[in-house]
């Protein structure tokens, strides 16, 4: 019993180092700058975020294909209009070439892409500690009496078996 609270004491710091860290994290995350600040750079951003209909694995922003280039200065009219925000203007270039989004979306179902996999990982881990611990557990338990009994009894049948010659070595 000492010897476990002994351990929790030890470990405690680390948790709350690891909550530390995880509060700064998710503070310097949700105060840092988020989008870009001009038009060119909104652009940018937009044609980073779209997969050129012409070009295997590539965004329109890296893309010289002419179906890129047109598309960038579909993007590039949109974001001068100023009217639309950068998600409709995704959804229009979208819409007009299906397949064209390089990440999947983050809402509806399709925020399963990003969802499950944390799930997978998070239920993994949990698996893993439940594992270990009942593992450790079962190291720490103790003999019983009828264990003792058994393995003697075992014993005494070998011992018996070898000097009756029975058991080959």
């Amino acid at each position: 019993m000492t010897q476990r609270y002994g351990k929790t004491l030890k470990s405690w710091p680390v948790w709350a180092s690891m909550g530390i860290i995880v509060v700064v994290l998710l503070v310097f995350g949700t105060l840092r700058a988020s989008g870009p600040s001009t038009q060119a750079e909104r652009v940018d951003a937009i044609a980073q975020r779209l997969a050129c209909p012409t070009c295997d694995g590539e965004s329109i922003y890296v893309s010289r294909a002419p179906a890129a280039e047109a598309i960038r200065n579909e993007v590039a009219r949109q974001v001068a209009a100023g009217q639309n925000t950068d998600s409709e203007i995704v959804a229009y270039i979208e819409d007009r070439f299906p397949g064209s989004l390089l990440l999947p979306r983050a809402d509806g179902v399709d925020s399963l892409v990003w969802i499950l996999p944390v799930v997978v990982l998070v239920l993994g881990f949990g698996g893993l500690a439940l594992a270990f611990r009942k593992w450790r557990d079962e190291a720490e338990a103790q003999a019983t009496d009828a264990d003792v009994a058994l393995v003697a009894e075992s014993l005494n049948e070998n011992t018996s078996a070898e000097r009756s010659g029975l058991v080959d070595d």
